[in-house]
């Protein structure tokens, strides 16, 4: 596991610049996203279900600048940021790998997708990605 105190040693590089670090740049969450992702209007039973399935659990750690959840897979930093005057969320994900981060992927979430919900739902769905993209490695390169 990376010791708590190399955490915001990454967090200022990956910081400086995440569009360097991931390829697909910084996403902006956005209404048809949500829509194609399946992440608007679930029931309580879908939710529940959904939880359920994809259980994360995480150490936190909060300052007065971000959140960062940390766990033996996952880093996760959750920025509260104001951009042109509009609340904004950065959310930036980093792989644990061979005692290393890769920053995976960063997505930011702003105006009327800019609460818990949407952040957390969003978060969930690009975690379970990242996973099914290391297990499709892994089997890969097994055969």
């Amino acid at each position: 596991m990376i010791k708590p105190e190399k955490l915001e040693e990454y967090y200022e590089k990956f910081l400086e610049d995440p569009s360097y670090w991931v390829q697909d740049g910084v996403v902006e969450v956005h209404l048809e996203m949500l829509k194609d992702w399946g992440l608007l209007n679930q029931s309580e039973e879908e939710e529940k279900l959904l939880q359920d399935q994809f259980p994360f659990y995480f150490h936190v750690l909060e300052n007065t600048s971000k959140v960062t959840l940390f766990n033996n897979q996952f880093i996760v930093w959750i920025i509260p940021e104001i951009i042109q005057e509009l609340h904004s969320t950065r959310v930036m994900i980093a792989l644990i790998k061979d005692n290393d981060l890769k920053l995976e992927i960063v997505y930011t979430t702003s105006g009327v997708y800019n609460t818990p919900k949407y952040v957390l739902k969003t978060l969930r769905h690009f975690l379970t990605e990242v996973i099914d993209t290391e297990e499709e490695i892994s089997s890969f390169l097994k055969q």
